[in-house]
């Protein structure tokens, strides 16, 4: 229990590592497991997909994942995601045909 009080307290108390700490609960395990947060600035959420169909389909639902965000954090602190394909982010298990 000490630990866990520390450990939170040490975090940084930024809307990015607010972001990380409940995107998978948020977006749920296979969004999650494809796509992760990795900047933010002036209230732009940038989210590396490991391939552009994904990064489609977030840009799609960047309003209500927004929305969703700033629920589970319980600020309003993010405005937008910025969404983009990272072919470095790819799971060495997801075939490439390209």
């Amino acid at each position: 229990m000490a630990l866990t009080a520390l450990s939170a307290r040490l975090e940084p108390a930024s809307p990015l590592a607010a972001a990380q700490r409940c995107w998978e609960a948020v977006v749920g395990e296979a969004i999650a497991g494809s796509a992760r947060p990795v900047a933010e600035r002036a209230g732009v959420l940038e989210v590396a997909c490991e391939d552009a169909v994904w990064a489609a389909e977030l840009e799609l639902m960047g309003p209500q994942l927004v929305i969703a965000l700033n629920a589970a954090i319980g600020a309003g602190e993010l405005l937008s995601l910025r969404v983009r394909a990272d072919a470095a982010r790819r799971s060495p298990r997801t075939p490439h045909f390209g």
